[in-house]
């Protein structure tokens, strides 16, 4: 399993979803599983990878929250979660996101 976080460098939230990322993989069992930070430059960039905004979380080339969002817009994503709208999602539902995957 590969797991990405795709951003853009002025992105605030791409840190925490990662470091949540990697709280869901060990959750679930995926200790070994690591993620991979790609930063997004330019809209070609975005274009050609499952990109829907920063921070996406990619998982074997295909985002973790699959939308109608796939954009090369360099811009930030939000995530709609228990809590309201937040710009990353929350570890149980990367978790619940991971466990669909597997």
């Amino acid at each position: 399993m590969k797991v990405q976080v795709f951003h853009i460098e002025e992105c605030p939230s791409w840190e925490e979803a990662g470091a949540r990322a990697r709280q869901a993989l060990d959750g679930v069992g995926l200790a070994d599983v690591a993620v991979e930070f790609v930063v997004i430059r330019t809209r070609n960039e975005a274009a050609s990878t499952a990109f829907a905004g920063s921070p996406t979380i990619v998982v074997d080339g295909e985002d973790l929250f699959p939308s109608d969002g796939q954009t090369t817009s360099l811009a930030c994503r939000v995530y709609f979660t228990e809590h309201g709208l937040a710009g990353t999602p929350t570890r149980p539902q990367i978790e619940r996101a991971l466990q669909n995957h597997m």
